[in-house]
């Protein structure tokens, strides 16, 4: 009996031991989420309030735990001496396609259908499942299912101070729904804020052969397909008030897709630069009552007044007009609109913002990511307050893509997003020094940040400048 005894003990406890190391173990964002931080003796710009020169900001599970003059650490928080140095809430790019499948130069992608040209080369068109569009106009497309985690792009944003993004597909006229994404997480799950956030259209015609070809020809398709989405919409209440002796409506995703925006509870962020196009997507806009929003804006200080008029806010492209041929007395001299964008594109923030045009700021597709504080910086040089210009980046940004009750600013019970600079944030000798995501320290890789990808925003090319390297500065543990 003594052996049975020992021998169903040593099988218990082998049992017990292979259950012991089958179960999984906190992942390793897991256990950094649950992580204390500290910053302490910094100058802190909450952006919702007065500034705080000098304070803690702590971290705890991801969110802000406190913020104050006389806040006083944890016992089991890591530490970092923030003299020196400036807290400000996660800088936010308001337009990109982080995290989107990249450019590719194959015919055909799209479930067959052929390809949209975007500016910076060919790029894929998404293609929704059981469709009765073809691909560029279906409105169905999430941001969110086609999420990629990592990659330089993502990593050269965080490098540069920026922790969260909007992000949409990369091609199409209805090109999809877009998401509110942090820049870390394992997964697309973890990354994602939120989704959808808009429905986002490009009035570019179609270059692969097929309707819509022509500028009229993308607003005539656009049109049409919100009337049809009306007219689906009152179908399926009739049925749905009375079917019986009704014939049933045919299910169309794509236009089902459209009900959210035309009921105003999603709205229609549109890419738009020129006066013109711009003028059109209000026009649109009021025609069917949508929240619009405008992504680019070039020459959407021409409009401003229409623009505030409407309530329509606006997602300014930093990409900023560049010399595009060398400077030398042979080159052929650029066209007086070329000449003219450049020096007029750095005053368009402060315009609107004298406007009360509400608007945040986005990197339109820059080959290198570092311009994006420097042109923010250009801004404030061409009339722009320093606060504001800042808001633009962060509070305002949040608000417009719904998001402030989380984002935006350094307060209690929002998410740890934060990046701390050595100088402030708009001086062109600032350094990056640490970058928080979800509460997370993230790694800083010095060196040149590589070329971005193209913007779903059609903008100019920007030249590429060096980055700088941000400083390395030690982490106390308490």
């Amino acid at each position: 009996m003594l052996k049975n005894y020992l021998r169903f003990a040593g099988v218990a406890l082998v049992a017990l031991a292979f259950i012991t190391l089958s179960r999984p173990g906190p992942s390793k964002a897991q256990h950094n989420a649950t992580e204390t931080y500290a910053i302490t003796n910094a100058r802190i710009v909450t952006v919702a309030g007065p500034a705080i020169e000098k304070g803690t900001v702590v971290i705890r599970d991801g969110l802000i735990l406190s913020v104050g003059a006389n806040v006083t650490p944890p016992a089991d928080a890591r530490t970092i001496d923030g003299a020196g140095l400036t807290v400000y809430p996660g800088l936010i790019d308001a337009s990109t396609n982080l995290g989107m499948p990249q450019p590719s130069p194959t015919p055909g992608v799209g479930g067959g259908r052929g390809q949209f040209q975007f500016p910076g080369g060919p790029s894929p068109m998404a293609s929704a499942l059981n469709s009765t569009q073809p691909a560029g106009l279906q409105p169905e497309i999430m941001a969110a299912d086609y999420l990629r985690p990592g990659g330089d792009q993502i990593e050269a944003e965080r490098t540069a101070g920026i922790t969260t993004a909007l992000t949409a597909p990369r091609a199409g006229i209805f090109i999809g729904q877009s998401a509110l994404i942090n820049l870390a997480g394992n997964t697309p799950q973890e990354m994602i804020v939120r989704s959808p956030v808009a429905l986002h259209i490009g009035f570019t015609p179609l270059r692969n052969g097929s309707y819509p070809g022509s500028l009229m020809g993308v607003f005539s398709a656009i049109r049409q397909m919100l009337l049809d989405a009306q007219r689906y919409q009152e179908a399926q209440k009739i049925y749905a008030r009375s079917p019986r002796g009704v014939r049933r409506p045919e299910q169309d995703k794509s236009l089902e897709a459209l009900l959210p925006v035309l009921n105003r509870e999603l709205p229609v962020v549109m890419y738009a630069d020129r006066e013109r196009d711009i003028l059109r997507a209000i026009e649109l806009a009021q025609e069917f009552k949508l929240r619009a929003i405008i992504a680019g804006g070039e020459e959407a200080w021409k409009v401003a007044d229409r623009l505030s008029e409407a309530q329509i806010a606006v997602l300014l492209s930093l990409n900023f007009p560049r010399r595009t041929t060398a400077a030398s007395p042979e080159a052929d001299a650029e066209p007086l609109r070329i000449l003219r964008a450049r020096v007029e594109a750095p005053k368009c923030a402060a315009r609107l913002a004298a406007a009360r045009v509400k608007f945040a700021l986005q990197s339109g597709g820059m080959t290198a990511i570092d311009d994006f504080r420097a042109n923010a910086a250009k801004a404030v040089e061409n009339g722009l307050a320093s606060d504001e210009a800042i808001k633009a980046m962060t509070m305002t940004a949040a608000e417009i893509l719904n998001a402030a009750d989380r984002l935006g600013s350094i307060e209690t019970g929002k998410i740890a997003n934060l990046t701390i600079t050595r100088g402030n944030l708009l001086d062109r000798t600032a350094r990056i020094a640490y970058v928080f995501i979800d509460g997370r320290q993230i790694d800083l890789r010095p060196g040149a940040a590589p070329a971005s990808s193209p913007s779903a925003s059609p903008s100019p090319t920007a030249t590429p400048d060096a980055s700088p390297t941000p400083p390395a500065h030690t982490v106390h543990t308490r």
